[in-house]
């Protein structure tokens, strides 16, 4: 059974998180530390007790991403696609994600594995069986090697397609922005299909092989 969960305070966060990729980009993003400009590409910590994400130049992510224990950990920037990962339909419907689209994290304050969603509204939360993702596990050992809280189970599986990724937390939120500032009536209309082949398509392009 799919339990979907909107937790006031954390969910408020992860929002917030998700707002920073739904509306225009600034002419210069800071430093959410010290308030350092920012290029284009950066780095990202995330607040772990709240799921909230934080802009970061390279010297603070360096200092506070080295932080295991502390209130900030610093998002990996590599990708990987993960071409040999085995999950079935079976397995897939085990999950009752009711779309096609769904990243999965260990959530160190929630003390297991969740799973997210995007839809029109923004991120929806289900909480994962245990049972269906230690099976999951057993097939896919590489899953153990993941970071708590900042990297994720990316799964693509719209239309024809059925690929899974490893990447940091940041990626997905972008996705789930691009699905809510995008999406139109009921469907979504052509825009964010369009975006969504986008994002996966340059995704697939930068990721190392696994």
């Amino acid at each position: 059974m799919k339990i979907e969960t909107r937790v006031e305070g954390r969910e408020q966060s992860v929002f917030a998180s998700i707002r920073r990729y739904a509306r225009p980009r600034q002419a210069r993003e800071r430093c959410g530390i010290c308030d350092a400009g920012l290029a284009a590409e950066h780095a990202h910590l995330i607040e772990t007790a709240v799921g909230r994400l934080t802009c970061a130049c390279e010297p603070c992510a360096i200092l506070f991403g080295n932080q295991d224990a502390g209130r900030y950990r610093r998002v990996p920037r590599d990708a990987w696609f993960l071409p040999e990962f085995q999950l079935s339909d079976v397995a897939w419907e085990g999950f009752s994600i009711p779309i096609n689209l769904a990243f999965f994290v260990h959530s160190t304050p929630a003390g297991r594995v969740v799973a997210y969603y995007p839809s029109p509204g923004g991120v929806v939360q289900s909480l994962v069986s245990l049972d269906e993702w230690a099976a999951l596990v057993a097939e896919n050992p590489v899953l153990g090697r993941f970071e708590p809280d900042v990297e994720c189970l990316l799964v693509n599986r719209v239309g024809e397609t059925c690929d899974c990724y490893r990447v940091g937390i940041d990626a997905c939120y972008k996705l789930v922005g691009l699905v809510r500032m995008n999406w139109r009536g009921m469907t979504g209309g052509t825009a964010v299909w369009n975006e969504i082949n986008r994002f996966f398509n340059g995704l697939k392009e930068r990721s190392s092989h696994a």
